[in-house]
């Protein structure tokens, strides 16, 4: 419902502010540009919509083989130590804890698909612990909260989006993955203050080994990293982390495959099966693509889209801060609403500023560190039939505006 509102809004304003300028600025040609826009993001939304078919089909075909493969139960194994102490009134060998769980480890590995399921199953299982089955329990709504500010290890989606618009803008050599360790460290930073925000409230006492151990390893590594990239030009800096996105993918994939052949599963056939999801989820994007982008065009091309991004820009020059950030921020306001607006945000950035641009890896960035909060809760909540959220939404935004300051300032530190 409110992915339709906005839909309606973006050509409402858009129609007003063309008329205005028509009317009073004397622009003959603006609604004639509006509808040329229109023709031009359909035809950019089917050809970018074609391209992540076929990205799609591979990425959730060696998924396919990640989950026969057993590799989605191991991820589980190892977070599951750390799951155990933060859910409050969870009893250790509760079914519950199996099924976040394989929800955290699907949504890690970039298994949209699988994680909704194991998510809804999650939160069933802790219904069952619920007294009050109204009102959301502590570990209800610290399972919402780390679902929000999940970390991601492969952004999928993105890296497919990434590549397709590079093919499209007639970029060779490109590399789609360079994106891939600041959604890392996006994720994991704001996946820990949530965490301790959310216990805090809470009452929860994390300062137990197997948190600080999980917390501290992280840390090591990505502050081992970030100090080493540091010290590089700008240009070997962006070649370093698409080499370590590439790397780290690929070693993912090739141990999907490996643990595939020692379990003796039919590896091609689960690839077929994945690809053919793949495809298939695909497909289901085109028309929601086409719809926002549509929408998003009209609002751009009236000129709407420029004056919010003048408002917000002379807020913060105002402050005297660098402004090259805030052409991106659409992204972040709608992602909490709606993935598919957000997404079409992205795109929109993407071919006004360029795939390879300073906005258009921000706007990847903030796509892959944020979640759906809203959706995310109405559809988790509603499945369980829980009415009252108590504090669940204000500590999901929050975690996604955690997510959205850290990626803003991880961007100024790797791309500008």
């Amino acid at each position: 419902m409110v992915l339709n509102y906005i839909f309606i809004a973006f050509f409402v304003i858009g129609f007003i502010v063309a008329l205005i300028k028509m009317l009073f600025l004397g622009d003959t040609e603006i609604f004639s540009t509006m509808i040329n826009s229109m023709f031009d993001s359909a035809k950019t939304g089917f050809e970018i919509s074609l391209g992540l078919t076929g990205m799609m089909a591979l990425w959730l075909g060696l998924m396919k083989i990640g989950e026969g493969a057993g590799m989605v139960k191991q991820f589980s194994k190892a977070v599951q130590p750390v799951f155990t102490r933060i859910f409050k009134g969870v009893p250790k060998d509760h079914p519950a804890h199996g099924s976040i769980a394989m929800n955290f480890s699907a949504n890690m590995l970039g298994l949209d698909n699988a994680a909704t399921p194991l998510g809804l199953k999650a939160m069933d299982d802790l219904q069952s612990l619920n007294p009050n089955p109204k009102v959301a329990t502590d570990a209800q709504i610290m399972f919402l909260v780390l679902n929000t500010a999940g970390m991601t290890i492969i952004p999928t989606s993105i890296i497919a989006i990434r590549q397709t618009m590079a093919i499209k803008e007639g970029i060779e050599g490109f590399n789609g993955a360079d994106i891939f360790l600041p959604i890392l460290i996006t994720t994991f930073i704001s996946f820990v203050i949530a965490m301790f925000t959310a216990a805090a409230v809470q009452k929860i006492n994390v300062w137990n080994k197997a948190i600080i151990s999980f917390v501290l390893i992280f840390s090591i590594i990505i502050g081992g990293l970030s100090y080493w990239l540091q010290g590089m030009e700008e240009e070997q800096m962006n070649q370093t982390i698409g080499i370590i996105g590439s790397v780290s993918i690929m070693a993912i994939v090739m141990s999907f495959i490996i643990a595939g052949l020692v379990k003796k599963v039919n590896v091609y056939d689960l690839f077929i099966q994945g690809a053919t999801e793949g495809f298939k989820v695909a497909v289901s994007i085109i028309p929601y693509l086409i719809a926002m982008l549509i929408a998003i065009s009209v609002f751009r091309a009236s000129g709407s889209m420029d004056f919010l991004l003048w408002g917000i820009a002379s807020i913060f020059q105002a402050l005297g801060w660098n402004t090259d950030f805030v052409p991106t921020l659409p992204v972040a306001i709608m992602k909490p609403l709606s993935g598919s607006g957000a997404r079409g945000m992205m795109v929109d950035v993407m071919q006004e500023y360029g795939v390879n641009s300073f906005q258009g890896k921000l706007a990847s960035i903030m796509q892959g560190s944020t979640e759906t909060t809203l959706f995310v809760l109405a559809v988790y909540f509603g499945s369980v039939k829980i009415t009252n959220t108590r504090n669940a939404v204000l500590l999901g935004l929050f975690a996604d505006l955690v997510a959205i300051v850290v990626a803003i300032l991880l961007a100024y530190l790797f791309y500008y």
